[in-house]
């Protein structure tokens, strides 16, 4: 994508906040006294509440203080944005408005806004001139996802590939085999017939599901892929031919078939009125979800299995989810940025940083630490046919996935009248219109 120039680049995230204010809903959480004249502030950002309290966020306190010892006079402050969505564009604002922290975390999943648009600082001269990093120690799959050309934005903090759980108690009581790597769209099909448990009142939903589905394109879009279709031609500049074509067709309907003919997966009125997560609750038998949700999974108590999404074009696929850390290019202390950066994503701090089941660390070798287990083996092996998400090369594309969201509401809560072919080709044709506009 072109790169805009700053004033392009304040009307897109005017456009995206609306009224919003660049610095609302920001909550600063510092790791040390107030500043005085011998200390440097090291601003990091990073998305969430000030407010949440977790033993994740207390581990996180702790590297902090961990750092603050390995550079005295340096004092740690971490600015958390909470809120949906408004991460990305709080921060494109803080770039224009000139207050923008030394370092933040980068989500791939909009990272072209921040990699094409001079918000970042290339991390190569300084990869260049540190004997002591070597960037092999990072997935070579994930590197790539933050390069442009020659020039490196971001270092792999962790990530996740989306794979398919599996609750092995409920496909032992229906006799139903685990699934199995390369398995089909209708070996899948029919395992989720198997495993959903009808009501004795025809009226009423089912008791468990085979599938536990969410209208979420980050997650439903992997179904596409699965069938050899996608969302946008590969350059990344239309919608028309791609989403709208006969394999995206398919891959929709079949969705739809899922929920509105073979009832094995909840409506959206079903999701809705069962107010839970079905999947955690034990009422459906397969979810399609990323590494964070073993934590759930492991703390509700589920006997889960994971494999690769099943295939309808004869290969495994899934998206990789990732976050790295990057320097801004207004940072007010650049070299220390890169230090922190470094002892972030080092082994030792992530191995212990990720041990939660988070996400996987971004460096192999701490990966490689918790690796031999069934589960955590089939995450790792996936980085190796995972696709980095479209919002890591289009920049305007988080706002192309609120446009599939609503096309499959629609399509869903009219029980499928509105037309799979018609709803695509309507929708393919809203994203063009967004995608050429200046």
């Amino acid at each position: 994508m072109s790169r805009m120039s700053e004033p392009s680049l304040m009307i897109l995230v005017r456009a995206v906040l609306g009224a919003l204010t660049a610095l609302a809903g920001v909550g600063a959480v510092g790791c040390a006294g107030e500043e005085t004249p011998d200390q440097v502030t090291l601003r990091v950002a990073n998305w969430g509440s000030p407010a949440v309290e977790s033993s994740f966020m207390t581990l996180e306190r702790q590297f902090l203080r961990e750092f603050e010892q390995l550079h005295p006079g340096v004092r740690v402050q971490v600015e958390q944005i909470p809120g949906f969505g408004q991460y990305a564009p709080k921060l494109l604002m803080m770039h224009v408005s000139g207050s923008v922290p030394d370092v933040i975390s980068l989500d791939a999943s909009s990272g072209a806004a921040f990699m094409d648009n001079g918000v970042l600082r290339d991390l190569k001269p300084y990869i260049e001139r540190d004997a002591s990093f070597r960037l092999d120690d990072y997935f070579g799959n994930l590197v790539k996802i933050f390069r442009r050309g020659e020039k490196l934005y971001s270092i792999p903090l962790d990530f996740t590939p989306m794979m398919m759980y599996y609750n092995r108690k409920l496909f032992d009581a229906a006799g139903v085999p685990y699934p199995q790597p390369g398995w089909t769209w209708e070996d899948f099909r029919r395992a989720a017939r198997a495993l959903t448990i009808r009501d004795p009142n025809p009226a009423k939903p089912p008791r468990q599901y085979g599938f536990y589905f969410m209208n979420v394109m980050p997650f439903w879009v992997l179904w596409l892929w699965t069938n050899g279709a996608d969302v946008l031609s590969p350059d990344g500049r239309k919608a028309t031919g791609c989403f709208d074509g006969p394999r995206c067709v398919e891959a929709v309907q079949f969705l739809a078939d899922l929920m509105l003919k073979d009832h094995v997966a909840p409506t959206l009125e079903e999701s809705k009125a069962a107010g839970v997560d079905l999947f955690l609750s034990g009422q459906a038998a397969m979810d399609l979800k990323g590494h964070w949700m073993m934590i759930d999974y492991r703390a509700a108590g589920i006997d889960f299995g994971v494999v690769d999404l099943p295939t309808n074009a004869g290969s495994p696929t899934t998206v990789v989810y990732l976050t790295g850390l990057s320097i801004t290019s207004k940072a007010e202390h650049p070299d220390l940025a890169w230090e922190y950066i470094k002892f972030m994503t080092s082994r030792d701090v992530q191995i212990r940083r990720v041990a939660s089941g988070l996400a996987i660390s971004g460096n192999r070798h701490a990966a490689a630490h918790y690796a031999g287990n069934p589960v955590e083996d089939a995450f790792i092996a996936a980085v190796d046919y995972a696709r980095p998400p479209w919002g890591a090369t289009v920049e305007r594309y988080p706002f192309i996935e609120g446009l599939g969201e609503e096309m499959l509401e629609d399509l869903l809560y009219s029980k499928g009248s509105l037309g799979v072919a018609a709803q695509l080709r309507r929708t393919a044709g809203l994203i063009d219109a967004a995608l050429s506009e200046p």
